[in-house]
């Protein structure tokens, strides 16, 4: 068993990161920006203009969850997954003692499968409920060992170390090793992507989502899913920190009934993200 604090590598470490045209346009700008203001006399105050418009473009594509200008990010299932009639349900935060092995029994109930993104910590502390999950047929992937708020200012040593260590705990725990990845809150920056590429990762946010970690309205959760619902949908819920309604329910649990049965009528099927994912 390997241990959980040493990190490790996937199979594609030994390849180059492809850079994104975005994150090559970036260098450019820094390249153009510094030989201008060296050798045109003036051009400095353009030149430093330039490189803060950049780093404001930079920083608002890692504020923005479902963007790819910082690269490769999935959004949507592939097309095949479409013919397919797949959708994916991911599920956030857990394990959580109180929530996920109800949410477990209303998923067997409709034959339905989850991804559940979960934090390592957690794991290790509810190993046998992630076996658990595991074992019923669904897949637990990576939502970093800690789920730290700072995320996403940590640089390249930070995220490897908060990643890979997730990675390993995983890993010894289900014996199922992650291939997808989501940041917490879905917030990251230009130095995730080569880190995620090094592990063998992808980074999968989101469709849509019900925000269910504020609001406690099953109904106004339902609604924000279930607007324009359609195969290859990735559609995002919490198990940890997840909001409670009225009656002090975690939302959750009012709203996978509801949502599972949409799926049913529109004859829709949730699947795993490993089954979504193949492109035949």
């Amino acid at each position: 068993m390997s241990s959980p604090s040493a990190p490790s590598t996937g199979s594609a470490a030994s390849e180059s990161w492809p850079w994104p045209p975005a994150m090559r346009a970036s260098a450019a700008v820094h390249v153009a920006a510094l030989g201008a203001g060296v050798l045109v006399p003036g051009a400095w105050p353009w030149a430093l203009g330039a490189v803060v418009l950049n780093h404001a473009l930079i920083t608002g594509a890692g504020l923005t969850p479902r963007s790819n200008l910082l690269g490769p990010n999935v959004t949507r299932l592939p097309e095949a997954a479409g013919a397919r009639r797949e959708v994916a349900i991911t599920i956030d935060d857990g394990p959580e003692p109180e929530v996920t092995p109800r949410v477990l029994d209303l998923l067997d109930a409709h034959g339905q499968r989850a991804t559940f993104f979960c934090i390592a910590e957690r794991v290790l502390a509810h190993p046998a409920l992630a076996r658990e999950i595991v074992a019923r047929g669904h897949s637990i992937q990576n939502h970093t060992a800690q789920h730290r708020h700072n995320f996403s200012f940590l640089g390249p040593r930070g995220f490897a170390a908060e990643i890979a260590r997730a990675q390993d705990i995983l890993t010894d725990v289900t014996g199922q090793r992650p291939t997808c990845f989501r940041a917490p809150a879905g917030l990251r920056n230009p130095f995730l992507e080569p880190v995620l590429h090094r592990l063998g990762l992808s980074l999968v946010s989101w469709t849509r989502r019900g925000f269910d970690t504020r609001e406690g309205d099953a109904a106004k959760v339902m609604a924000r899913l279930a607007r324009h619902l359609q195969a290859r949908d990735i559609l995002l819920l919490h198990d940890g920190n997840a909001a409670r309604t009225a009656a002090g329910q975690p939302v959750l649990l009012e709203v996978l009934p509801l949502l599972l049965q949409r799926l049913r009528t529109a004859g829709l099927r949730a699947v795993t993200l490993p089954e979504g994912l193949k492109t035949a």
